[in-house]
Parts: structure tokens; sequence; C-alpha cells
């Protein structure tokens, strides 16, 4: 037995067992959490995703050791649909580079937020059902990254939509809420019928549902194929709504509504980013689908630089955060878009990091205004009535720092390389218009970024003095997740140093998956002919990026350091313009005025002509069939006995005649 045999024997053994915990903790969570102590439900169900992450870490480990280019493993576990010879689904778990990312990711990050929440959530009474949503989320997204085939894939991509819908509305006594939880539900099967769709063209193309299989097939079919580009067009529909792309994000900032723990997991390290993993996934097809990949490279790059003009104005500090995570979301997109999809993947797992840390981060903020503005109708997440929290929270404030840093884009925090390496690709690869708005987004980033911290860390605190003695920092069941998540946030970029300066890690793991085959892969050329030949080029072109990003951290300290009356100035001189950035350019008014109400008109039009068609003319017109019928047999009915055996005695006759002659 060989050496890769061997370890792909041992990855088979415990590869099932990744889903399978957190799916037995969302169970165990659910029937008995209810009797438990709320902190050893959250133990055990952080336990079930813990170990989970262990095993991902044993997986990994053996998977590196396999020899490049044969690094995949596939489990199947059973059979599942069978119709005929011709229709035939297998639960197959697939384990490859780059689900192994994807695992190390939901598992890792998951992991600690899940201990995170332990602190965050105590006290409420559904505890038990929070953890056990938390667990199922978890299953359901190891399912997606997991599945070897689109089947499998659907279920997890439909089994993350349910639980967010779950968890967003989780407190669904409050009605906000609960419209949060319905909108992003909607949306989100808005996105996945298009999904749908091209999961049926490519059974419709290649007989097969199995990534392998359809996957071995595409040397058959030429580049621009219009079947192909259609399937791969519709299969961006789905991530559109899935990782909130214009114009399907509307629901990721409603999100917000939720645990702010839920809001770190599901709406920063791993749902959304579940349609930036389904295109890479599905690499080999978009590379022959070029229409479609700069659909989803400019749809990318649009949605990268509009949710950041609409974050600078944002007083919520989660609703920065969202916006945010719109924005950096359009950056993975316009990386797969240009081909670089290990940049992409890149910058999912330094995302991961950072913003789950802000996220975090801004729990911590929130829990602390909470218990000082409890007297109080102030709103505990509004930065307005924050500032100079960096006394009172100092593990919080430093934390968030670090994670403010890498999303600006400084080195050598873990966004500047991810960040740079897809700015690079998208020049390089002949977008010098898309390398701009990225290069807009960026410094806006910065911007919106540093405003969130000067206001809320800096300066003096808005509030009473009764208020600032109640400020305080979180238990350390919260603050060592942020802890961890900083170092990450602060080194993780270092596997991903740009191939000028040492071999790129996550690159050279990765790009067997995306170059494996033979196909024809655009960042592959870029490392080795662009990199080379135009070094001076890529150093100048990452000098500017940092120079841009500086520029905006230093207009957010004028602004909001040194001469913080300005931007109330500039509002009221550009009152237009503030207007309709502050409310977000009012596109779910445009929504609600031009598609949400005409179809509820037309609902309720439908409603009206069925509810007087089948009530007042199917229920109605029954009963006075039936009481004709009864008038009719009523006669027949005279009380004389005579009359009874008269007829009888014809009926009779009639069947004696029936016998005999027919």
């Amino acid at each position: 037995m060989t050496a890769t045999h061997t370890h792909i024997e041992s990855i088979q053994q415990v590869l099932w067992l990744i889903p399978a915990l957190p799916l037995a903790g969302f169970l165990f969570n659910g029937l008995i959490g209810p009797k438990l102590h709320e902190k050893a439900v959250g133990w055990i169900s952080s336990l079930a995703v813990g170990i989970s992450f262990l095993l991902s870490l044993f997986t990994f480990r053996h998977l590196l050791a396999m020899e490049n280019g044969h690094r995949l493993v596939e489990v199947d576990l059973f059979n599942w649909v069978k119709i005929g010879e011709q229709f035939n689904i297998n639960v197959t778990f697939q384990l490859d580079p780059l689900s192994q990312v994807m695992l190390l990711v939901v598992t890792g990050v998951g992991f600690l937020i899940h201990v995170y929440s332990i602190g965050y959530m105590a006290g409420d009474r559904s505890v038990a059902r929070y953890f056990s949503f938390l667990n199922l989320f978890t299953f359901a997204m190891l399912l997606l990254v997991m599945g070897g085939n689109y089947f499998i894939m659907f279920i997890g991509w439909e089994g993350v939509g349910l639980c967010s819908y779950l968890l967003i509305g989780f407190w669904f006594t409050d009605m906000e809420k609960a419209i949060a939880g319905k909108k992003a539900f909607i949306t989100n099967r808005i996105g996945d019928f298009g999904f749908l769709l091209g999961v049926f063209i490519i059974y419709k193309l290649f007989g097969s549902l199995d990534f392998t299989t359809v996957m071995g097939q595409l040397g058959h079919f030429h580049t621009g194929n219009a079947m192909i580009t259609a399937a791969t067009a519709l299969l961006f529909v789905g991530a559109m709504g899935k990782s909130a792309q214009i114009p399907l994000y509307v629901w990721l900032p409603d999100a917000m509504a939720g645990p702010t723990p839920v809001s770190a997991l599901i709406h920063a390290a791993t749902m959304v980013t579940a349609g930036v993993y389904m295109v890479a996934r599905n690499a080999m097809l978009y590379n022959l689908a070029p229409a479609s990949m700069m659909l989803v490279a400019v749809v990318g790059a649009l949605t990268a630089i509009f949710a950041a003009t609409i974050g600078l104005m944002q007083n919520d500090i989660k609703k920065v955060l969202a916006y945010s995570t719109v924005s950096q979301l359009g950056y993975m997109f316009l990386a797969v878009g240009v081909g670089a999809y290990s940049a992409g993947i890149f910058h999912l797992m330094t995302h991961a990091f950072f913003k789950g840390l802000l996220f975090l981060g801004a729990g911590s903020v929130i829990h602390a205004m909470h218990k000082a503005l409890h007297h109080s109708d102030k709103d505990p997440q509004d930065m307005r009535n924050m500032g100079g929290l960096k006394k009172f929270t100092p593990v919080t404030f430093a934390t968030f720092l670090v994670a403010t840093i890498a999303i600006a884009g400084i080195p050598p925090f873990a966004g500047f390389f991810s960040k740079d390496e897809i700015l690079w690709n998208t020049f390089n690869n002949g977008h010098p218009v898309l390398w701009a708005i990225g290069l807009v987004a960026a410094g806006l980033t910065a911007f919106y970024m540093f405003r969130l911290l000067f206001m809320t860390f800096f300066g003096d605190f808005r509030g009473s003095a009764e208020e600032q003695s109640q400020l305080h920092e979180s238990p350390a069941v919260m603050t060592v997740p942020l802890m961890i998540l900083a170092v990450l946030a602060a080194v993780g970029g270092f596997v991903g140093i740009p191939e000028l300066f040492a071999t790129n890690q996550i690159h050279h793991f990765l790009n067997e998956v995306f170059v494996g085959s033979g196909a024809m892969h655009l960042e592959h050329a870029a490392e080795h002919g662009g990199h080379h030949a135009h070094a001076a080029l890529e150093i100048g072109l990452m000098v500017v990026s940092v120079v841009v990003a500086l520029t905006g951290i230093l207009v957010a300290h004028h602004f909001y350091r040194r001469r913080p009356e300005v931007p109330a100035r500039l509002a009221e001189r550009f009152a237009g313009i503030h207007k309709l950035v502050y409310n977000k350019y009012f596109v779910d008014e445009l929504y609600e005025k031009i598609i949400i109400n005409p179809l509820r008109a037309l609902c309720n039009f439908f409603y009206n002509i069925g509810d007087s068609l089948l009530v007042e003319g199917a229920v109605n017109g029954s009963a006075r069939l039936v009481d004709g019928i009864g008038a009719i047999v009523r006669l027949l009915q005279t009380g004389s006995v005579r009359h009874y055996l008269l007829g009888m005695l014809a009926g009779a006759v009639v069947m004696i005649f029936l016998v005999i002659y027919i």
C-alpha cells in the first residue's frame, strides 16, 4: 500500500464525522438542551464544532502529505435517490485543497464564535434553541462545502438559507426582527431559483451531477458554449442572493437584526461566502464562459464600490459592518471573475478573520452599551451614543484596532496581502477600469472603518456620568476569541505572500484545483508570466493601494478627531447627496414601489377573484345545487305507504326487464 493510499484511508475514516458532530449537537440541544443549564448547552454545542475543527486539522495534515496534483479524496456514504438507471444521487463527500480551506474556516472561526456566544447570550431564555440552530447551520455549511455533487451542495445551500432565517429572526417576538428574517429568506429564494435552473442545465448537458464527472467532460465543449454560459450565469444568480450582490444585496444589512454572533458567523465568515466558493468550485466551467466571468467581475466591482459609499454615512455600528461585508464580497467576486480564483479564496479566508473579529468586537461594544443604557431609550448600537470606549474596554479596542487595520489593507496585516492580490490580478489580466473601481473602494473602506473606530473608541463618552460608570469590558469567554482572531488577522496573510518575494503557499496549495486539469487559468498565467515580467509594475500598484488606504485613514482622522464639526457642515452643505447616501439610495423604497406593491396588488386581485369564484361560486353554488336536488327528491316523499309500494313494484319490473333483455 502506497503512502498516498494510507493518507486517503485515514481521511476517509474521519471525514464523515466532521459534519456529523454539529448535526449531533443540533439534535441533542434541540431535544435535551432546554432541560440543561445554559452554560452546559453552550459548551456542548461549542465542543461539537471544536472537535470538527480538530478533525479538519487532521485531514489537512494528511492532505498536505499527499502528492501534489493527487489531493482528492471522495467518500460515498450511501445512495439517496435512484430513479431507473439514469438518475442516481449518492451522498458523497469530497475533500480537496479548496474544500479543505473552507473546512478550516467554517469549523475554526465557527468554534470561536460558538464560545463567544456563551457569554453574549447568557441569560437568554431560548439559549438552547439558539445553540441548536447554530449547530444546524454549521452542519448545513459543511454539507455545502464538502458535497461531492450539485445535489448535496444544493441541500447545504438551502440549509444555510433556512438557518439564516431562523437565526436572523431568533427574537421573533420583535416584529422588526421577524420581518428581517422573512426578507432574507425570500430574497435568497429568488437567487436559489436561478441556481436550480443552472443545475438543471448542467444535468441536461452532462447527464450527471457529480463534480468529477462534469469536470471530466469539459474537454468536449468549446469556449463560449451557449449552454455552459447560460448555466454559469444562472449559477451566479444564486450567488447574487446568497452572497448579497447587486441587485439581491438588500437582505444582508437588515439581517443585523439577529444576535451579533450570528452576524459574525453567518454574515461575515461563512454563509455569505458560499457564492464565492460555488463559483470557485465551478472554475473549469467558468473558464469556458468568458461572458459569465465578465458578469461576475463587473457585478463584484460595482457591488464593492456601491456598498462602500453607503457605509460612509451609516451610524449603526453593525450596519457599517454589514455594508462593509457586502463590499468585501464584491472584492471576492471581482477576483474570481477575472480568473484569480485562489486570490478570491485567500481573501475569503482573511476576511473571515478580520470581519469575524469586527463583528464580535462590535458585539462586545454593544454588550457594554446595553448595560450602560439599560434605563435609557438610546440605541446601544448607534455610534453617536458612544465615544471614549477604549478606556473602558481595552481588550475590545486593541483587537478591534487590529481588525480595522487589516481590513483597511495596511501591511503587514492579513487584509493587505489578499486585497493587493486581487487588485494586481485584476489589472494584470486586462481590466484597468475594474482595478480603478476596486482601488477607490479600498480607499473608501479605510475611511469608513476608521470613522467607526474614532467615533466608537476615541474622544469622550457621549452619555451621562451614571451611564459611563456602567461601562465595562466583556468577560473572558468573549475576549479570548477576540484575541485569537486578532492574531489571525495580523499574521494570517503571510501564507499568501506575493510570488515576487517568496512562494505563495496558499496559491501553491489551491492551484491544483483550478489548473490541475490543464484548463486555461488566467491567474496561473499571471503568476508565471506577469509576476516576473512586470515586477516593477506590481510593486508600483502595491504602493499605490497602500497610499490610497493611508489617505482614507488620514481623511477620517481629520474629520472625526481633529475637526469633528466638519462632517456636520458638509452634510448640511450637500444635503441632497447626504440624504441620498444616508438613506441607502432609497433602493428598498424603490423595490417596494416597483416590485413589492405591484405584486401585492396582483396577489390581492387573484385572491379576491379566487374568493369570488371559489367561495361565492363553487361553495355557494354547490349548496344551491344540493338544495335543488333535495327539493326534487322531497316530492317523492309523500308519506303514503301505497306510493312507496308502487315505487318498489315499478323498480322490480324495471330490474326484471333489464335482466331478461340486456
